[in-house]
């Protein structure tokens, strides 16, 4: 017998979970599918997952960011209020450099900020020779603790998926359409064999079922450390690193900047030496204790934004379009019911409720997907480029 969805989403990580809610909350029947047996245990879980505006001169991406902040905040105050913590985030200049140009970007920043002075961050507890800008709506999540919060009440299932057929047929339009997914080491055991509508593809860095080559989706590593102390630190800051408000006695250190593929040998076995050494001169660790390392591979895009819509049939349009190498712009043909949702980066706590609320109307509504994150986007330059 085989276990029929409107909707699989392949990947359990912000991204992922964030794609399902959304389309849960539709009325749909959906199922997460992942490798590991809860959500968030790969990037996600280990991510700061820092919630915070960008600042910069005011261009797309910024917007985009600020857009998707906007409606994150208040999405995980009224879906997750335990584990989002408000703290406020400053945000502190890189150097001297970096400091010279943040008048510059006052007048883009997100509506709701102070700029405060090295007085008002002395008065917190941070040291730096410049002042900064401080947003009061920002803070951080519990990672692990969203997502699984957010995957309450859609089916779960621990597995790879290591094939998806089309032509397997669904509950409401029958034999002829939607997608047969083959399983292995799926948990729990009732069959090997799925059957889903459509598809959300969330899988990070990893992307095996269908030809995604275009998307340019690269791993992007990221390290954690959680500290226990007993220094009190009433705000988050990030820097060229962040750094929490300090609760029930735990402080997280951490950042997203390896792009080695081999991100192990890299750090030599001390992943937190740099970052720890960079908080320090901010705030005071004499006591900071640690108590975990939490490591893991985010995703990202080659122009920073998301990554959401459609996912092109390449193979067919390679073969019926070869002048695509040459700069041809054809029309997309899509893969029947299959979609994507990654590329997030190191802001996936940011950009994932607000591009699983598009997705699911994409998807369920019709609601077209702005360009700017649409996978689209990426195709033509791809083809031209790496052909």
């Amino acid at each position: 017998m085989t276990d029929s969805y409107d909707v699989a989403v392949i990947g359990a990580g912000i991204a992922g979970v964030s794609a399902a809610w959304h389309l849960h909350q539709k009325g749909l029947r959906v199922v997460l599918i992942d490798r590991s047996s809860v959500p968030a245990s790969g990037g996600s879980g280990a991510a700061g997952a820092f919630v915070a505006p960008k600042i910069g001169k005011g261009g797309p991406l910024q917007q985009l960011t600020n857009e998707a902040f906007a409606y994150a905040h208040r999405f995980y105050r009224q879906q997750t209020p335990e584990h989002f913590t408000a703290s406020g985030v400053v945000r502190i200049p890189r150097d001297e450099a970096d400091a010279q140009r943040f008048p510059l970007y006052a007048p883009h920043n997100y509506p709701v900020y102070e700029p405060w002075s090295v007085a008002d961050l002395t008065r917190r507890g941070i040291h730096d020779p410049h002042g900064g800008f401080f947003f009061p709506e920002a803070g951080d999540c519990d990672a692990p603790a969203v997502c699984r919060t957010l995957a309450e009440g859609i089916d779960f299932i621990q597995g790879e998926v290591v094939s998806a057929e089309q032509g397997a047929g669904s509950r409401e339009q029958g034999a002829g359409s939607g997608w047969q997914l083959h399983l292995k080491n799926n948990l729990p055991a009732t069959s090997s064999l799925l059957s889903a509508t459509k598809l959300v593809l969330s899988t990070g860095y990893q992307n095996d079922l269908f030809d995604m080559r275009y998307m340019g989706i690269k791993g992007l590593w990221g390290s954690r450390g959680d500290y226990r102390t007993d220094t009190h630190l009433s705000i988050s800051l990030h820097k060229t690193l962040s750094v929490s408000s300090s609760r029930q006695g735990i402080v997280k250190i951490g950042a997203t900047h390896v792009k080695h593929p081999q991100p192990c040998m890299v750090c030599d076995g001390q992943p937190l030496s740099a970052l720890f050494a960079g908080a320090s001169e901010l705030v005071d660790t004499s006591d900071f204790v640690l108590k975990e390392i939490l490591c893991g591979m985010r995703s990202g895009s080659r122009d920073f934004f998301p990554v959401v819509g459609d996912v092109v049939d390449v193979p067919f349009m390679l073969e019926h379009y070869p002048a695509i190498v040459r700069g041809a712009k054809p029309s997309m043909t899509y893969l029947e019911g299959v979609y994507v949702l990654n590329g997030l980066g190191g802001r996936g706590f940011v950009f994932a409720p607000l591009m699983g609320k598009w997705l699911a109307n994409h998807m369920t509504d019709g609601q077209k997907i702005p360009e700017s994150v649409h996978p689209d986007r990426l195709l033509l330059k791809w083809a031209r480029k790496y052909l």
